[in-house]
């Protein structure tokens, strides 16, 4: 170990002699690791063990910043527990399926106490002590109920804290402030105006009805222990978009990153020139490395999910004076506090979703056909010599339906294949899982079509949806044109859906329309009362429809207006698989 290496490692262990720290620096730096890079694992990893902070050295064996002397930042919230929380995180996931993903959801349900600010990695088991001591002195005047007064704007919906508890609260966090300005010479702004706790923050003003509803059906009187949390974050990636890898990927060049399902990747929006399409430049918080990985192997992430969860103290009087400091802190990093969330029960969604009934038109666009994999001469490659169906892939369906002029009946009307059946099947299974109501279903009369209705409703199993044989399209086939014009078919869509509207029950529930990648558009356009598209913007959108895209609306009755809102599942993505010859690659060259 080096003279100066030396020097620091005895400093630390002086200046936090009596407080646990050499125990767990000890053996990082037995193993041979630097003090300095020893210290900046355990800060990195929350201090919770030795063995984790070596993992961390070990998973960073070829960060490029790793002697780098960046300190994390730290942040002080108070946070709610039991019913309240659960209630709460019942709303984050309504809020987000019924009005899509705004600011709140980045993090947690909190009240922040103080600002983000910077601590010597050397310097963070007092800061633990700083929260205690804020912590034992506040505690016999800390509000037994916290009261939340919900207030709304056009860009904000949250809770407000009553002035007389507020006072004692923010009292707590200047005693944290003051305590972690002595013990770990840190410059901490506690939090000086009106307390809250976000619901909702920058969405859309039109959701603001939708989430006012939901955030009545929260009662802030439900019982809670309210928790005192110390979080940090890497300074270095605050503006940066969050992306989690969600499929294994092993670098096919040098400049690529490996992935694996879990890993968090910080990526620069400014920084993307170099990419090409489909990929990105990331650096991955497991490893501190960076480069390209393909975006399609990843999902966004919430802010907070890379955030470390250091200490915590829970204002309970019930409670021993020892147990109050949380010594083994939480190993999530992923904001969910003690207790774990409970499975969502019937009676809370059933509670929730009461809240906000309203009649909707889910617009979704078939599975994968047979012929977008295997081209328009698909159909000889399953026909036998003597006009017979058989299965040459398993990507071809096991069998076809019969038809009166055999296999020529689908020549112009493909089926879905294996793979667009596995489709189907998966977002009626997400959609039976979401709570949505189907109160009927309408699709085109082409062959995907049907099918891709028959294996979501095959999966919504409470559905009991029947076929009727009463209904009359509002345009029969004969007076279809054979060579339909933009105008012409725009007109004839908004008149179908209108038709469908009208012959569909009229109380709360969803309307299912299965159809082609243009109805997402040419179906939901006239109900939002918004103008045709171009013709050339037409063409150009409906080819970027994935198979299942959805398209999902809610009539706000009492207003007179239909609004668009996020689908009640979320999109279905894989890659491709490309066809596979043994004998070539064994035998060929």
């Amino acid at each position: 170990m080096a003279a100066g290496e030396m020097q620091v490692y005895a400093k630390v262990n002086s200046k936090l002699k009596g407080r646990n720290a050499a125990s767990l620096l000890d053996p990082l730096v037995g193993m041979g690791f630097p003090a300095h890079t020893a210290l900046k694992a355990l800060a990195a990893t929350g201090r919770k063990s030795a063995k984790e902070a070596a993992e961390w050295l070990r998973c960073h064996c070829n960060d490029p910043s790793l002697d780098d002397p960046i300190p994390q930042e730290y942040a002080l919230f108070l946070c709610p527990t039991g019913s309240l929380l659960e209630k709460l995180q019942e709303f984050w996931r309504e809020s987000k399926r019924q009005c899509t993903k705004n600011r709140a959801h980045e993090v947690f349900p909190h009240i922040t106490l103080c600002d983000f600010f910077t601590c010597e990695d050397q310097k963070v088991e007092c800061l633990y002590e700083a929260l205690k001591r804020a912590g034992d002195r506040i505690l016999g005047s800390f509000p037994s109920v916290v009261p939340l007064v919900l207030h709304s704007s056009i860009s904000y919906l949250g809770f407000f804290v009553s002035e007389g508890p507020a006072d004692v609260i923010r009292e707590f966090a200047t005693m944290f402030a003051t305590e972690a300005a002595v013990l770990a010479d840190c410059t901490v702004k506690p939090c000086s105006k009106q307390l809250h706790l976000t619901l909702a923050h920058k969405f859309y003003p039109h959701h603001q009805r939708t989430l006012e509803q939901l955030a009545r059906a929260v009662n802030p009187g439900h019982s809670c222990q309210w928790t005192a949390a110390l979080y940090s974050r890497d300074m270095r990636f605050v503006h940066y978009q969050t992306l989690k890898a969600v499929f294994q990927y092993k670098p096919q060049n040098v400049d690529e990153l490996p992935l694996n399902p879990g890993d968090y990747i910080f990526v620069d929006p400014t920084e993307q020139e170099e990419a090409s399409e489909g990929w990105v430049i990331g650096l991955s918080q497991r490893t501190g490395c960076r480069g390209f990985l393909p975006e399609n192997y990843t999902e966004r992430a919430s802010e907070c999910d890379t955030w470390v969860k250091h200490r915590t103290y829970t204002f309970s009087l019930a409670a021993d004076l020892n147990s109050r400091k949380d010594g083994e802190a939480s190993s999530r990093q992923n904001g969910e506090l003690h207790p774990p969330a409970r499975p969502r029960s019937a009676s809370s969604l059933q509670a929730l979703q009461a809240a906000v009934v309203r009649r909707s038109v889910l617009v979704v666009r078939h599975g994968e056909r047979v012929d977008q994999v295997f081209g328009k001469s698909w159909l000889p490659q399953c026909s036998t010599p003597d006009g017979k169906y058989y299965r040459p892939d398993l990507n071809f369906p096991c069998s076809l339906p019969r038809r009166s002029n055999g296999l020529k009946g689908f020549e112009n009307d493909p089926p879905l294949s294996s793979c667009g059946i596995f489709q189907s099947r998966t977002a009626g299974e997400a959609l039976l899982d979401s709570g949505i109501r189907i109160t009927s279903v309408f699709t085109s009369p082409a062959l995907r079509c049907v099918q891709t209705a028959k294996h979501i409703l095959e999966e919504l199993r409470e559905a009991s949806v029947n076929v009727s044989t009463e209904y009359r399209p509002a345009f029969p086939f004969a007076s279809l044109l054979p060579a339909e014009s933009y105008d012409e078919f725009v007109r004839r869509c908004a008149v179908s859906v209108e038709h469908m509207l009208s012959s569909g029950p009229q109380d709360a529930g969803t309307v299912l329309v299965v159809g082609h990648g243009s109805a997402l558009d040419s179906c939901t356009r006239p109900l939002l009362g918004l103008p045709p598209r171009d013709c050339e913007d037409f063409a150009q959108l409906i080819r970027k429809i994935p198979s299942l895209g959805m398209c999902f609306c809610e009539e706000i009755r009492e207003e007179g207006k239909w609004e668009l809102v996020a689908p009640p599942v979320k999109t279905l993505t894989h890659g491709s698989n490309s066809a596979f010859s043994w004998r070539n690659w064994i035998l060929g060259n």
